[in-house]
C-alpha cells in the first residue's frame, strides 16, 4: 500500500490519512512532522531546512525529498505508506517517480479529497485555539461551551494567523496554483480517484476504503 493523498488546506486529509494508517497498520508520512522531526532532533537536513526558512527562503525541493525518502527507507514503511503533503509540486511529482521506478517500485493509487471552495474556507477561518494549553475548536462544527473561552483552562481563545480570512485565501489560491496540476499528472497515469470531501469525516473514511477495495487493497 503505497498511497498519496491530495487536498487543500482544509479538506481533512490528515484526519483520513491517520484512520487509514491505523486500520490497516502502515505509517502516515506527514511532511509537516517531518519538518519538525528534523528541527526537534536538530539534523542536517533540518538544520538546512531551517536556514532556507530564516532567510526567507523556500525549502528547496532536494532536502525535502532526502527528508521523505530517508523516512520511506524505514522498517515500518517497508509494508507500505500514506504520503500527505507530499509530492507537493509537479516537480516533486516526477523527481518522486523517477525514485520509486529506481528502486522498482510504484504508487498504489492518488487519492483526491475535494472539497467546494467555500466549504473549506469556512472550515479554516473558523477554527479556534487556545494559547495556553492548546485546545482547537471550530466555532460551527465544535464550539467551546462558553464562547471564545477554552472549555479546559478557561483561557480566551484565538484565530492563528494561518486561519484568518486574507490569509486563508492566500494558503487555497497557493495549492490551486502549485498543487491541483497534481491532479492531472496522476488522472493520466490512471492512478487518481477523487472523493467527495463535502461529506462528513466518516463518509469520507468509507468512501476511501471502498476505493481501496476497488484497488485490491482493502480489508477488514
Amino acid at each position: 500500500m503505497r498511497l498519496v493523498m491530495l487536498g487543500a488546506p482544509g479538506a481533512g486529509k490528515g484526519t483520513q490519512a491517520d484512520r487509514l494508517a491505523e486500520r490497516y497498520g502502515v505509517p502516515h508520512v506527514s511532511t509537516g512532522d517531518l519538518f519538525r522531526a528534523h528541527f526537534r532532533q536538530n539534523t542536517e537536513l533540518g538544520q538546512t531546512a531551517r536556514r532556507y526558512m530564516q532567510e526567507g527562503h523556500l525549502v528547496p525541493d532536494d532536502v525535502t525529498e532526502a527528508m521523505v525518502w530517508q523516512r520511506l527507507g524505514e522498517a515500518d514503511a517497508h509494508r507500505g505508506y500514506i504520503l500527505d503533503g507530499f509530492p507537493r509540486t509537479l516537480p516533486q511529482a516526477e523527481h518522486f517517480d523517477a525514485a520509486l521506478s529506481a528502486a522498482n517500485w510504484r504508487l498504489s493509487g492518488v487519492f483526491h479529497v475535494e472539497v467546494d471552495r467555500a466549504v473549506l474556507q469556512s472550515r479554516l477561518t473558523g477554527r479556534r485555539s487556545c494559547p495556553e494549553c492548546k485546545a482547537t475548536y471550530h466555532v460551527q462544527f465544535d464550539p467551546p461551551s462558553v464562547a471564545d473561552v477554552c472549555d479546559q483552562c478557561g483561557a480566551r481563545l484565538v484565530q492563528r494567523e494561518d486561519d484568518r480570512p486574507e490569509t486563508v485565501a492566500k494558503r487555497l489560491t497557493v495549492y490551486h496554483t502549485e498543487t491541483e496540476p497534481l491532479v492531472q499528472y496522476y488522472a493520466r497515469q490512471g492512478l487518481l480517484r477523487t472523493i467527495d470531501g463535502n461529506q462528513s469525516m466518516d463518509e469520507v473514511t468509507a468512501s476511501l476504503t471502498e476505493q481501496l477495495a476497488l484497488i485490491g487493497l482493502a480489508h477488514d
